[in-house]
């Protein structure tokens, strides 16, 4: 080899620009999502294979091995292990909070388990991932030619909806990482028009739509400062808390838990309690047992006789997973460079991509329209001269002259001329000629519309406003009036039954109570317990009444303010008189502050005979000769003032 083709070179900078060369490949052509659709090149991928292939929503479900298959030959020269795992995360519910992919098979649990071989489960695009590649067949985003320079695929989608907020991205680069949180569709798109109406609006003003995070296994997030922290400089800390409460099972005391933190292994969560319990680190535990199932998680620690709930609970938040951090960072492809972004700058990328979006699609059916409009203009022409058309045609000696001919007596383009030429002889009739000038006039005012859009900037807001408003956010976030429901029962007068309701009003970080039901026993029916404190154990008519104000007061007091609360009570009857229970306890109430808004009387029809001890005795009065006579209740709403 001659030494003119040797090309010296330090290993050093050799090896430094190789690496420099290795990691920017890996951050922008693997780990890092865009900002623009939050999709990393291998989801982006795989949601643009399914829908050229027509595996939509409303298509049957399809292989995996097929998409992985299509992905890998078309796109993405890698191992299909790495588009498989990425197919799978698109699907678990408990890792996207709107996944864009629906499953059908084994993709894997939140204990760990690993999701069946591809050629075992099958799939298709999710009807939210449909929204992911609305117009993308007008020129809405660019391409680029895949790995082989055979194929095109798109640089972006165009993501009718924020799916980087929205669902949130993890990811590990070379000497950086993301790892953004997944939020509330609706609170979202409520912050973007936020900031197209106000582009000068403080991440306070954010703040009140995008309260936090909104993770897929539920969860608390205990206080707002690592989110504000996150949300404001791009990098925080939240501290994640399970979702528990206390409740009383076959006598003892049990802490459930119904969520868990982002991201935690179920499994090995209750093995790391188990764990702890055995090595007598924590305390009071009786037995840990897992409920869950198809109706929602449910772990139940059963607690020792003389165990104090809170006390146990505090532990388990203090030594396991029970009590998470998440830490945050908004660091995402930028023009295809990484940055970490505060919220408004993440909002406002989204805002100018789909300005950009829409301008593209605007121009697209601009383009579409002037052309069919030109056409229509020329068959107007020839419509007003048919006899002409029609001699010119005859006379020319092929469709080439015929059409050079039309161009020149009547100044018409190739492309008007094509179009005459091609006119069959329906065109001709005078309905025919009226539906042209129809089309045409329609066209003209649809042309007039899109200039306007185009010239308009507030325009383009109000259209993204208005397709976030009406085609995602009425579809895939419907209004709920209770999105939670936690119960909290006490059964007797004491204080012990408010403390009892107070821990429990804590852990789920309320102040009061929203709703109160009060349905005490009937003082002689049923005796419950032998508590001097329990409504079923008076000596006296008046001794129940006297308890029964007790725990009225009990429930004022733990009751917010403008709430709601329902009295089921029926009458008693002593010495074949009734006892009006039911308005007795009604005065109790209004004494206390009490405002009755109305009365429903129950029918329940309790005339039988006596079956035994296991009859529902609480719902009936014994007379002579064991007939019980009980044939109503009243439901009694009142309202705290």
């Amino acid at each position: 080899m001659e030494e003119s083709q040797i090309i010296r070179t330090e290993y050093s900078e050799l090896m430094k620009k190789s690496y420099i060369d290795y990691a920017m490949s890996v951050i922008i052509a693997r780990a890092l999502p865009d900002v623009r659709d939050g999709m990393k090149p291998v989801h982006r991928r795989i949601i643009y294979t399914m829908n050229d292939s027509k595996n939509t929503y409303d298509k049957p479900y399809r292989k995996c091995a097929y998409t992985v298959g299509e992905v890998l030959g078309k796109y993405h020269p890698h191992g299909d292990a790495s588009v498989y795992d990425a197919l799978v995360r698109l699907a678990q519910k408990f890792s996207l909070r709107y996944p864009l992919i629906d499953g059908h098979g084994n993709f894997g649990s939140i204990d760990g388990d690993p999701p069946a071989a591809y050629r075992y489960t099958e799939a298709r695009m999710s009807k939210i991932a449909g929204e992911m590649l609305t117009d993308i067949e007008k020129e809405t985003i660019p391409y680029t030619t895949n790995y082989d320079d055979k194929l095109k695929e798109p640089v972006v989608l165009p993501s009718r909806f924020p799916n980087l907020l929205v669902n949130g991205s993890v990811g590990i680069a070379v000497g950086m990482a993301t790892n953004i949180p997944p939020h509330n569709l609706g609170e979202v798109i409520d912050a973007i028009d936020l900031v197209m109406d106000n582009p000068d609006c403080t991440l306070d003003e954010i703040m009140e739509h995008i309260k936090g995070p909104d993770f897929p296994t539920g969860g608390i997030i205990m206080g707002r400062a690592g989110i504000r922290a996150a949300y404001a400089t791009g990098r925080g800390k939240i501290t994640l808390r399970a979702n528990t409460t206390i409740e009383e099972i076959k006598g003892r005391q049990c802490i459930i838990v119904h969520e868990i933190p982002y991201m935690v292994n179920k499994a090995r969560l209750v093995e790391s309690m188990a764990n702890l319990v055995k090595d007598k680190r924590i305390d009071g535990v009786h037995f840990i047992r897992d409920e869950s199932g198809r109706e929602g998680m449910r772990i139940v620690v059963e607690l020792k006789k003389d165990a104090i709930p809170q006390i146990v609970l505090n532990k388990l938040f203090s030594y396991t997973q029970l009590q998470d951090t998440v830490g945050v960072i908004m660091l995402a492809l930028v023009d295809g460079e990484p940055k970490v972004l505060t919220l408004k700058q993440t909002i406002e990328q989204y805002i100018k991509f789909q300005v950009e979006v829409i301008r593209r699609r605007t121009e697209y059916d601009l383009k579409k329209a002037k052309h069919r409009a030109h056409i229509l203009e020329g068959l107007v022409i020839a419509a007003d001269n048919i006899d002409e058309v029609v001699e010119i045609c005859k006379t020319s000696e092929n469709i080439p002259h015929s059409k050079q001919r039309l161009q020149e007596r009547f100044n018409l383009t190739e492309i008007q001329a094509e179009a005459i030429v091609q006119m069959t002889l329906g065109k001709l009739t005078g309905l025919e000629r009226q539906k042209i000038l129809d089309e045409l006039d329609e066209l003209m005012k649809k042309i007039e519309e899109l200039e306007a859009i185009l010239a308009d900037e507030n325009k383009v807001h109000q259209i993204i406003k208005d397709e976030l408003a009406e085609k995602v956010s009425e579809k895939f976030t419907p209004k709920q009036l209770v999105t939670d429901v936690r119960i909290i029962c006490a059964d007797s007068a004491s204080e012990e039954a408010k403390e009892k309701v107070q821990a429990s009003l804590d852990i789920m970080r309320e102040e009061k109570a929203q709703f109160l039901i009060l349905h005490p026993p009937y003082d002689d029916i049923i005796k419950f317990s032998d508590k001097k404190e329990d409504l079923s154990n008076c000596d006296t008519t008046e001794e129940f009444y006297e308890l029964f104000a007790k725990v009225a007061k009990n429930g004022y007091d733990m009751l917010e303010k403008g709430r709601f609360a329902a009295l089921i009570i029926g009458d008693s009857y002593k010495n074949s008189e009734v006892q009006p229970l039911g308005f007795e306890c009604m005065a109790k109430m209004m004494n206390l502050g009490f405002k009755l808004k109305g009365i429903i009387v129950k029918d329940i029809q309790g005339n039988e005979r006596a079956k035994g001890k296991t009859a529902n005795l609480w719902r009936y009065r014994a007379l002579a000769g064991g007939f019980f006579i009980f044939k109503h209740e009243y439901v009694m709403i009142f309202q705290k003032a």
